[in-house]
């Protein structure tokens, strides 16, 4: 914000020159004025030339009030101390004077100047109050008059500076919220770019490391090991390019990598290729969008925690809609050390964050019985017919790969797709744990 232009009471797509012709015109009535209404009162023994020398040195000044504030005061100021001592007249003149010293205090940045102006001020109004009373027959309604004007000009100071004051709070406030957005979108971008690369690399890792571990002896499952790496790291990349092209541009949010539930299957399934046994249990629908991202980013982080941490374990993710709350538990039976909340690590910060975000809760720790889990519980507004009852979930098709909503029990069919196995090995058998209405919840396989 541009403290140096006064265009509080103007548009602001004013340009300064725009302004400056304003106080010309201004500058220009001011002096009609003074002339028609104030030619009365002025003093018969002071020639004419003289009296209108003093009133352009008064107003005229007043034109470029905006470019030298500081000059044009003084000029404006010595010349209404002489309309005093020759003319006798006060308020009209010291009016100039306040315009003048206004621009002053909303224009000057230095507050060790405003001591001298107030000591030239008051030193300059005391020289004539001395002289004024000094005389046997001071000139009448001077003295008054004087200190009214005076006191006017304080108020324009004061005035100017609260302005600039206000200026300057309204700028280092935007200049804040400008901060807190960037951070804002910082920390997005992060927590994306954490989300969309880490889960990855985590299994890359694991890849990788396997493929080493037996190029030597078994080459047909190091050479499974870094098709699966060809695969995913081609994956990451794509998402990757996808993300950074919508933080680019915003012209179109519909460009923006927003997974719901729908690829809950996927990460299972990728999981499964690092040696990690999923059950995937899903019973929602009709979450909002944001909502969904959410669950699924959740999910992601807490796979990519066991994939990291656990070793080869059986793990059970579970997503639970009822009553305006979503339920979301990940649990694993694997041995491996975890980073708690206050650790270094990011991973269940963000999920923290993404719970929060929505007043819901979460908890992730070790688990009595082994293993580390993850627990939350979001709240959400559920979708409403217009006769105020709930709507009914309903069956609806989806293609391979996605969850499958059963409008008579609410579970969700989860398709086994197939995983990166190497060929002519055995497949582990599918589970069946005991679902209502006949589902089938199943277990994506180990790779041996």
């Amino acid at each position: 914000m541009d403290l140096t232009m006064d265009d509080s009471l103007f548009p602001r797509h004013w340009s300064r020159g725009r302004l400056v012709r304003l106080d010309a015109l201004g500058a220009a009535g001011y002096a009609a004025t003074l002339l028609l209404f104030g030619a009365g009162r002025l003093n018969p023994a002071v020639p004419a030339w003289g009296e209108l020398l003093v009133l352009a040195g008064i107003t005229l000044p007043l034109a470029v009030r905006r470019l030298w504030p500081l000059t044009v005061f003084c000029a404006v100021f010595a010349m209404s101390l002489v309309s005093v001592a020759l003319l006798g007249t006060v308020h009209d003149r010291f009016a100039a004077a306040a315009f003048a010293i206004y621009m002053v205090a909303l224009t000057r940045p230095r507050p060790r100047r405003e001591p001298t102006i107030a000591i030239g001020v008051c030193g300059a109004v005391a020289v004539l109050l001395l002289s004024a009373m000094g005389t046997p027959a001071p000139a009448p309604g001077v003295v008054g008059p004087l200190l009214v004007g005076v006191a006017f000009m304080g108020g324009a100071w004061v005035t100017g500076r609260a302005v600039r004051e206000r200026r300057a709070y309204t700028a280092r406030a935007a200049e804040q919220l400008a901060g807190r957005a960037v951070a804002e979108e910082r920390l997005r971008i992060a927590r994306e770019l954490h989300d969309v690369v880490a889960h990855s690399m985590s299994l890359i890792a694991v890849k990788a490391g396997i493929a080493n571990h037996v190029a030597a002896v078994r080459p047909e499952e190091a050479t499974d090991a870094l098709r699966v790496i060809e695969t995913t790291s081609r994956g990451a990349l794509a998402e990757m390019r996808q993300l950074l092209g919508v933080l680019r541009s915003d012209l179109d949010p519909d460009l923006a990598p927003s997974p719901g539930l729908a690829g809950l299957t996927g990460l299972a399934e990728r999981a499964s290729m690092a040696g990690v046994r999923v059950e995937l249990d899903v019973r929602a629908t009709g979450l909002p969008e944001g909502l969904e991202l959410s669950v699924y980013r959740i999910v992601q982080e807490a796979l990519t925690n066991v994939v990291r941490h656990a070793a080869p374990a059986r793990c059970r993710v579970s997503v639970q809609a009822s009553g305006g709350e979503v339920g979301v538990e990940v649990t694993d039976d694997g041995p491996g050390e975890r980073v708690l909340p206050g650790g270094p690590g990011h991973g269940l910060i963000g999920m923290r964050e993404r719970v929060v975000m929505y007043g819901g809760s979460f908890t992730a720790g070790r688990r009595p019985e082994g293993g580390f889990g993850i627990s939350a519980r979001i709240p959400y507004e559920e979708a409403r017919a217009p006769n105020g009852k709930h709507v009914p979930d309903e069956e609806t098709a989806a293609p391979h790969g996605e969850t499958r909503t059963a409008a008579s029990h609410g579970e969700t069919r989860v398709p086994y797709e197939k995983a990166h196995v190497p060929d002519g090995e055995a497949r582990p058998p599918h589970e069946k744990t005991g679902v209502p209405g006949g589902e089938t919840r199943v277990p994506y396989g180990e790779v041996p």
